[in-house]
């Protein structure tokens, strides 16, 4: 396992971090699964399986999973595997109205974890009106007081909003880290490199989320991508290409990766074993440039599969609306997922149920105009 310094901290992280937002899931009777019922067995047994390969860096969030990853976590943190690991897990600043809500989610984060304190505590999700409602409730004060009182270590944030949002969230505090989206496809979207540069400027470790953005990066690549990246002399698969184009920049400090199987896990161990920076070539990173041309070309919603949108209240199956229509016009294959499309209509779940209500979209963090977007999903897709 490769690792990088976390700043100017004093200790160092493995640059891949074991995300745990995709934990493998129980198959119900019925065939199906439910994103907040965890394959409790498995997925500890991944978690203890990448700390014993070198994984130093655990992340996890308060809404995972249902609210269940944190629990999940806690339990494969059991038997000397806390003191092995850096853990990440977020405050979800939506449900704080008040200083105290913070105090609160705080130790009932603590008790799922079953830890006495959190190596990072992040405010999840900032962006511009969220950061100025949770500064106005004195967060910095409640920060402050958790790092004194030991039940956190380091203070940072993730992030979703454009580069003006998070350069001046970057200036308001001394953070100890951050977490921003990025990918080869999202190079200018959000904070993208720029701002990856500007934490990295001032000293503070940038930690990446969606390096495969939601596996769309790793899973059913166009012939046309596939060949662009079989015409480099060293066969690489398309996730070791991602990742490779991310760790290559002296900037980062963590690339986290959701995995749900333990193939996967595998795969990203053992790609990380020479994880190091300014190691790609002119000729790789023009390949690159390529493949996101033409990604860029055929993808028509931005949608990272993140969930925060669901449930929908009419029912909506948002994510995979859009997952079906990205992939008709990838692989221009509209007869075969018209055909998924429509199994999604026989469970009620299909675009038509949409009352524009916009709750999805107060809470995307890609920003998407989902209403329009189900619009013009559905027509495509009937």
């Amino acid at each position: 396992m490769y690792y990088r310094d976390f700043g100017n901290l004093g200790f160092k992280v493995s640059t891949f971090g074991m995300g745990c937002m995709r934990l493998p899931l129980q198959v119900l009777p019925d065939g199906s699964t439910d994103s907040s019922k965890i394959d409790e067995a498995e997925a500890i047994k991944m978690i203890h399986y990448a700390i014993d390969n070198g994984v130093n860096y655990i992340d996890t969030a308060y809404g995972y999973h249902g609210g269940n990853s944190e629990i999940v976590t806690g339990k494969a943190l059991k038997n000397g595997y806390r003191e092995k690991v850096k853990l990440a897990t977020k405050l979800p600043v939506w449900y704080a109205n008040s200083y105290d809500d913070f105090e609160r989610l705080l130790d009932e984060q603590l008790a799922k974890l079953q830890v006495d304190y959190i190596d990072f505590y992040l405010l999840h999700a900032l962006n511009k009106s969220r950061w100025e409602k949770i500064k106005n409730l004195n967060v910095i004060s409640f920060l402050e007081k958790a790092v004194a009182s030991g039940k956190i270590k380091y203070p940072g944030f993730s992030f979703h909003d454009d580069l003006s949002a998070f350069k001046s969230i970057i200036d308001d505090y001394d953070w100890k880290m951050c977490q921003i989206q990025l990918n080869f496809i999202d190079e200018d979207y959000q904070a993208g490199v720029e701002g990856l540069r500007y934490a990295g400027s001032k000293g503070i470790p940038v930690v990446i989320m969606e390096p495969l953005k939601g596996g769309r990066l790793a899973r059913n690549i166009p012939g046309d991508i596939r060949n662009l990246w079989d015409s480099y002399h060293v066969k690489r698969s398309p996730v070791e290409w991602a990742f490779r184009w991310l760790y290559n920049f002296p900037e980062v400090t963590v690339i986290l990766s959701g995995v749900s199987t333990m193939e996967q896990l595998k795969e990203n161990i053992e790609i990380f074993s020479k994880a190091a920076p300014n190691s790609m070539t002119e000729e790789e990173l023009n390949i690159v440039d390529k493949v996101k041309a033409l990604y860029e070309s055929k993808t028509r919603v931005g949608c990272t599969a993140c969930n925060y949108c669901m449930p929908c209240p009419s029912g909506v199956d948002i994510p995979r609306i859009f997952s079906i229509y990205n992939n008709a016009v990838m692989f221009d294959d509209f007869a075969g997922q018209a055909q998924q499309y429509k199994m999604l209509t026989d469970e009620g779940k299909d675009a038509s149920n949409c009352v524009e209500c916009g709750q999805c979209e107060s809470v995307c963090p890609q920003n998407i105009e989902i209403i329009e977007k189900l619009k013009e999903a559905h027509e495509a897709l009937t």
